[in-house]
């Protein structure tokens, strides 16, 4: 399967304190994804005020897309991330090609990467 769509599931944990930091870094690479990475289909933040967890989902077009925006966008806000917060388990959905894995783990990402084996996808009529 080429050109296989990847979905990235990861999560942060802010250090105390810093919840709106961390949410105000997300509004820009939000911003900075939009702008800049036409691969970049969607992003999702979420947050959870009772353990200071903001949850991202991203969907890209292909695992070029994820490399494009983790050289680029991601690797902006990398060590600004780590000063305020803790990585979560980052979870790679989709064809990652080894060199991507290998990018991943060498960032110190605590990174599980999996190959889509079934699902289906509705179309609702708006």
């Amino acid at each position: 399967m080429e050109n296989q769509e990847v979905m990235v599931v990861y999560s942060w944990t802010a250090r105390a304190g810093k919840s709106e930091e961390l949410k105000a870094i997300y509004r820009e690479v939000e911003n900075q994804m939009r702008s800049n990475e036409p691969g970049a289909l969607k992003v999702q933040c979420y947050f959870d005020d009772t353990s200071s967890k903001l949850v991202v989902v991203d969907l890209f077009l292909d695992a070029g897309a994820v490399g494009f925006h983790l050289g680029t966008t991601a690797a902006g806000h990398f060590q600004d991330l780590l000063e305020i917060a803790v990585p979560g388990e980052f979870l790679f959905c989709g064809e990652v090609p080894d060199e991507m894995k290998q990018a991943a783990l060498g960032m110190g990402l605590n990174a599980t990467f999996a190959t889509g084996i079934f699902g289906f996808e509705r179309a609702l009529n708006q």
